[in-house]
């Protein structure tokens, strides 16, 4: 596990961060929850090639995100079957916590929409149509 990493998760753990981004001196990190700020730092452009990431629950939906974001590395405390075969199938390291099957709604009665989402799915950009169309749905 790469030093920044460690770094990335010491500070996921310490704050009240859902998801923490970092290369060497340059974090950044976000308390909102979901995929909502990987897609608001996918939305500004931002290239995080080389940066490590420290991730509470990563579904497949967040790791196509990681793919598009360029992120080097992710760790999660909860990390989903099929986002550990993204993860890999885009040359991404990863660790977790705890593997699970999918990754559960907010009110653990089912799984949840984003993975549902893009179950199947093996292309980032077509995956990222299919979060913003689900979002979009679960917004209305």
């Amino acid at each position: 596990m790469d030093n920044t990493l460690k770094l990335a998760i010491a500070e996921l753990n310490s704050t009240d961060a859902t998801c923490v981004i970092r290369r060497e001196d340059r974090i950044y990190k976000s308390t909102q929850r979901g995929v909502t700020p990987l897609l608001n730092w996918l939305d500004t452009g931002m290239d995080f090639t080389g940066y490590c990431a420290a991730d509470k629950v990563v579904g497949n939906g967040a790791a196509f995100l990681y793919a598009l974001l360029n992120v080097q590395e992710v760790y999660a405390h909860v990390l989903s079957r099929p986002a550990a075969d993204t993860l890999h199938r885009y040359g991404i390291s990863y660790s977790c916590g705890t593997l699970v099957d999918h990754i559960r709604n907010r009110a653990g009665t089912g799984i949840c929409p984003i993975e549902e989402a893009v179950a199947g799915e093996t292309v980032a950009a077509e995956a990222l149509k299919k979060i913003r169309a689900k979002l979009a749905l679960l917004q209305n």
